[in-house]
């Protein structure tokens, strides 16, 4: 759940008193923009997209006008591009148009949640404007912080002093950064990224931060993040009807996270733990139909709701249900699996039988009487199954899972659909 951009990255940032250039949304009327272009001298145009998606600049996603008539063609060029990394395509929805910032000085500066620390962790260099993995390591600060003191002023003048920042802009930036910690603890963010800040110079020659791009990462299950008052279709990843309907569920306890790997893939597979989800999602590759996290103790009408969603658009098409996570500490295995087999009953009884393999693997509380309601209905329904336990490695059961489907689409998927009696032009190529 991420917004980029300045167009609400300005109004965040304003919570916390730092400062931030003039930035005018899609709706920006002619006059405005001149007006703007006379103020400032140059416009920067930028695409808008929904959540967060990087590699814009060296996309050349980025435009630079001095006049009307060139801001208007760089908005005619940006406002429905479209923009490919990697696995993740967007389209954009509109264009900025933010004031240009005279500056010499660069910075990047972040704050995130750091897994090798354990603690909130902040990231600054003075050679900002450009990927920080394409920073020199000498001039990349590190520094993890006590979250019950908060980004101390201290702490950073620290950091820009030991990688060699100018004197200059170490005051400016010494009052402005902490404030950004305030914005990060409060409203539930994970990740808080701002590149460049640039340093524009007043006519006393003092130096002042300037945002000029936006990155914030939230933990949707944090209600905080709900006091910024954003409009929710912000954090939906495309407008798809399976990932809007899943997102309806985040009112209940528990995540659920998911996004649309490839819809002509072959493997559905609800996955719970976010280590779970990066291996599952690495190996099985292209035959994934989803990337998911459905961990977090769901309760049953939470799970089945969820089930039955993901049966609805994708199980037809699918050649192994694939019920994956890692050993559960909290989760009750038995109220997440009985939901699944009776989200599975229910959906047969509606919408008639599909050639399916079932593979499962789970560990946690209540693993026994939960794999014992999916092993029954499976055998109900006369679907194969195989299930492992908590002994089990979690690559391997991947490993396996991308056997079952490779067997599915050399003949298995035809064998199975005699079985059940259904008919050759209803079984899925």
């Amino acid at each position: 759940m991420q917004i980029t951009g300045m167009l609400h990255g300005a109004r965040l940032l304003q919570f916390a008193g730092f400062p931030v250039p003039e930035v005018l949304g899609p709706a920006a009327s002619e006059e405005e923009i001149k007006s703007l272009i006379d103020r400032h001298g140059q416009v920067f145009i930028k695409p808008v997209f929904k959540g967060g998606i990087g590699k814009k600049g060296k996309a050349g996603l980025l435009g630079r006008a001095k006049d009307l008539k060139a801001a208007l063609a760089e908005k005619e060029r940006l406002y429905f591009v479209e923009h490919v990394v990697g696995h993740t395509r967007a389209k954009a929805n509109g264009v900025t148009f933010e004031a240009g910032v005279p500056a010499k000085h660069e910075v990047y500066f972040s704050i995130s949640d750091s897994t090798h620390f354990r603690a909130p962790t902040m990231t600054l260099t003075h050679m900002g404007g450009m990927d920080i993995e394409e920073v020199d390591k000498r001039h990349v600060a590190q520094v993890p912080f006590d979250p019950l003191t908060g980004l101390k002023a201290f702490v950073v003048a620290n950091a820009l002093s030991e990688i060699g920042a100018p004197r200059e802009i170490i005051s400016p930036l010494v009052q402005q950064l902490p404030k950004l910690w305030e914005l990060f603890h409060n409203f539930g963010m994970t990740t808080l990224e701002l590149n460049p800040i640039r340093l524009r110079e007043d006519a006393k020659g003092r130096l002042t931060p300037v945002a000029c791009d936006f990155k914030a990462g939230f933990d949707r299950d944090d209600p905080r993040w709900h006091r910024l008052d954003l409009p929710a279709h912000l954090f939906a990843a495309d407008y798809s009807d399976f990932e809007q309907e899943i997102n309806q569920l985040r009112t209940h306890q528990g995540q659920s996270d998911v996004y649309v790997i490839n819809p002509h893939g072959t493997v559905l597979a609800p996955t719970f733990g976010g280590g779970a989800n990066s291996l599952v999602t690495e190996m099985l590759g292209d035959d994934a139909i989803i990337s998911s996290d459905f961990g977090g103790n769901p309760p049953y009408e939470k799970m089945k709701a969820v089930a039955r969603i993901c049966f609805k658009h994708w199980l037809r098409q699918a050649n192994v249900l694939f019920v994956i996570g890692g050993k559960s500490n909290n989760t009750d295995i038995h109220e997440t699996l009985r939901a699944i087999a009776d989200a599975l009953r229910e959906h047969f009884s509606s919408h008639g039988p599909t050639p399916l393999s079932v593979v499962v693997g789970r560990g946690g509380p209540n693993l026994v009487r939960g794999m014992a309601a999916l092993r029954d209905t499976c055998d109900a329904l006369g679907l194969p199954y195989r299930i492992f336990g908590f002994d089990s490695d979690i690559s391997e059961v991947i490993q396996y899972a991308r056997r079952v489907d490779a067997w599915m689409k050399a003949g298995g998927r035809e064998q199975i659909a005699a079985k059940l009696g259904v008919a050759a032009a209803a079984v899925a190529a």
